[in-house]
């Protein structure tokens, strides 16, 4: 018979003794658990002692964790985390530099602990701690270790970041910025200071005052990309908690010390490959650059201001001053006139004042700036483009203004201008990274593919939304190629014609005309169980596969991953945390922990997890929201996930989902459904191409009036 669910069979190590082979029952109170194994042991005072996990973390256990523990675990009997807390208060505190060195290196394990850290801070460990540090007396390893103590002790988010002391803020910035330091403290302190910034309004600013951009950007171009990694997160987090009037003043300082240019050349086209943690602070970067652009996007038009009518008079005048000079007519109707002519072909919406249509937002003003960036700069391109659309007849002249207002808005919405980065992407572009107004160029490449579409489609004004939707396709097709120059985002964009662009959707997706008949439909309907049960089945080997995880806290983006994969038999989840990001499958055996299929209660989504309502930070992230699922089991307890993106939300969904029987219903299984039935009609019918399919089945012959036509032998 299997043991009672509340006895787990585990073993018990003490250095210098045989382990304790024993059965744990969960009802008993752990203090006379660890009685008995003491007392196997002859050992005194068993309130001196708890038991740690031996594998993995080592993290204590407590009356909280305690149903965590698993048959077959492997455990450690050690001291209690409030004595080990005061030997390495006094022994930090020694005068011995080797045993100090040595208190701070368990310190620095120790610290991850939630249990021991709380015991720690209680004695005042942080300000001690703190105390260290600003004596500027430790150097080199003793250092390093008491700057990554204090980091793991503040990620628990016990104490507030606010009771920093302004010496210690002083001390940690003369660390970044000096010219030579050892790589382990650069590192711990440009991650401490980035905490500071993101958890304190007060302590940004007094960071914002230590911290010199300069030698920020100085880190960049030094071999180690972590340093790297560390230095852009800083930059990433004094742009994002800086006020808005302020944003911009930063972004000009960045620029002139050659930010872009420096990432570039020492980081994106480096030697090295790209990192997962580079890719997102590089993503973090586009984002808030791009999120600059707001305040114009959101503004809209003065008809009334004469500075902002003066650009649209200067649009006017690059266009057609070769033409005709307006001083030349005196007449004041016949100048309006000519305006308002002028104006129909700019390809204006309102002739008379222009001005209207800019005051719309989003794209607000963002829009007349690019259209007078791209005559400033690419005044023949823009000249070009206009007198073009002038000469041909009205119904297939493509409106330059309102193309370039609605082209501005869907740039905005594909780059996602004022919206917040999101935690789980690093899906950023090399190419923005090659022009110090790369927004503008990109606006001047599309709105020059939009021209060119617009004449291969032979299109009119009611084809408008039409010719916009081919656009964005083209453009979007052509951004996920990740082109590293906007020469090759160009290329790539040009070689989407509109002809291959049709011939891409005929190639995806299936044509609704051909499958309407009710025998197809009949057919279809007989086919669709065979291939949701394919996928059912690649969705579970998916899950055996497994996938790995990232740790993500309220305070700060952390690298530390978990894996979690399904048993081939499907019946046990066995998960665990890692040291670093795997790069393939990671073996059963070195996954401590697991939850039977047959406890889960359920798989809960998005807000209603117990992660994304105890953390406030993730909350307000509706990213990670949407990548966010949890499971249910038995006893009470939830096993949390943020997914890496969404194919392994709907990937881990789906398989969850299907593992409990119940309907998957992600995005994912649906456009795999549409997929591989469209495949599979398309080869059962192979046979019948080019014939009519009646839409109704032959209708049965009558019945013969005589059944006498029988030949019996004889």
């Amino acid at each position: 018979m299997p043991p009672p669910s509340d006895i787990v069979k585990v073993a018990i190590e003490w250095p210098g003794a045989n382990a304790q082979l024993i059965e744990i029952d969960q009802k008993k109170p752990l203090i006379a658990i660890i009685r008995e194994v003491c007392d196997g042991w002859s050992l005194p005072n068993p309130e001196h002692y708890t038991l740690r996990y031996a594998d993995g973390t080592q993290l204590y256990i407590t009356e909280k964790t305690r149903n965590e523990i698993k048959n077959g675990t492997i455990l450690r009997l050690a001291i209690s985390p409030t004595r080990a807390a005061r030997q390495l208060l006094e022994r930090i505190q020694s005068s011995g530099l080797d045993s100090r060195l040595d208190a701070l290196k368990e310190l620095a394990k120790l610290s991850a602990d939630a249990t021991f850290a709380t015991e720690f801070i209680n004695m005042e460990g942080i300000f001690i701690l703190t105390l260290l540090v600003e004596s500027g007396t430790n150097f080199g390893e003793m250092l390093a270790f008491t700057l990554t103590a204090f980091l793991e002790l503040m990620d628990h988010g016990i104490v507030s970041w606010d009771m920093i002391s302004t010496a210690f803020i002083k001390q940690i910035a003369s660390y970044v910025n000096q010219t030579s330091v050892d790589a382990s403290i650069l590192q711990r302190s440009l991650a401490i200071l980035e905490s500071m910034v993101l958890n304190s309004q007060s302590l940004y600013k007094k960071v914002a005052e230590e911290i010199t951009v300069g030698q920020l950007i100085a880190h960049l171009q030094v071999s180690n990309q972590e340093i790297q990694t560390y230095a852009i997160a800083l930059i990433n987090a004094l742009f994002l908690k800086a006020p808005e009037d302020r944003r911009q003043e930063m972004s000009n300082i960045l620029a002139q010390k050659q930010l872009r240019s420096i990432i570039l050349n020492h980081i994106i086209r480096g030697n090295r490959p790209i990192k997962t943690e580079m890719a997102h602070q590089l993503y973090v970067l586009q984002v808030l650059t791009f999120n600059l652009l707001e305040e114009r996007m959101m503004t809209k038009m003065d008809p009334q201001d004469q500075a902002q009518r003066d650009i649209i008079f200067e649009l006017r005048r690059v266009a057609f001053d070769a033409e005709s000079d307006p001083n030349s007519s005196s007449n004041l109707e016949k100048r309006k006139a000519m305006y308002t002519r002028d104006y129909k072909m700019l390809g204006f919406v309102n002739h008379v004042n222009p001005a209207m249509d800019f005051t719309q937002t989003p794209p607000g003003m963002l829009a007349l700036d690019n259209m007078l960036y791209l005559a400033k700069v690419h005044q023949d391109t823009y000249i070009r483009i206009v007198l073009e659309n002038s000469s041909r007849e009205d119904k297939h002249e493509c409106p330059f203004g309102r193309s370039s207002i609605e082209l501005t808005k869907m740039l905005c919405e594909i780059l996602q201008v004022g919206e917040l980065p999101n935690e789980g992407c690093n899906e950023y572009h090399p190419m923005f990274f090659t022009h110090d107004r790369a927004f503008e160029e990109f606006f001047c490449i599309c709105i020059q593919l939009l021209n060119k579409t617009w004449k291969e489609m032979r299109a009119t004004s009611e084809d408008f939304n039409k010719v916009m939707q081919v656009v964005r396709e083209q453009i979007t097709r052509s951004l996920s190629t990740k082109p590293n120059s906007l020469d090759q985002f160009k290329s790539k964009a040009r070689g989407l014609s509109y002809s291959e662009i049709l011939r891409l959707r005929q190639s995806e997706r299936m044509s609704q005309d051909d499958f309407q008949s009710p025998p197809i439909v009949e057919l279809r309907e007989k086919i669709q169980p065979e291939v949701m049960e394919l996928i059912k089945q690649q969705r579970l080997n998916r899950l055996c596969e497994g996938t790995s995880f990232r740790k993500i806290s309220n305070r700060r983006r952390q690298d530390k991953f978990w894996y979690c994969r399904l048993s081939l038999n499907h019946k046990v989840l066995h998960y665990g945390d890692l040291d670093e990001n795997p790069q393939g499958e990671v073996a059963f055996e070195s996954l401590q922990e697991k939850i039977p299929v047959v406890d889960i209660k359920a798989v809960v989504t998005g807000k209603d997890c117990p992660h994304m309502r105890e953390k406030s930070a993730l909350k307000q992230n509706k990213e990670v929201q949407e990548l966010a699922f949890s499971i249910l089991h038995d006893p009470d307890e939830a096993l949390n996930f943020i997914a890496p993106n969404k194919y392994e939300y709907c990937i881990w969904t789906d398989g969850l989902n299907a593992l409990l029987g119940k309907e998957m219903t992600s995005e994912l299984t649906k456009n795999d459904l549409d997929t591989l039935l469209s495949m599979e009609m398309k080869l059962r019918l192979l046979d019948l191409e080019n014939i009519q399919i009646p839409e109704t089945p032959p209708p049965i012959p009558k019945e013969p009036s005589s059944y006498d036509f029988v030949y019996h032998y004889g």
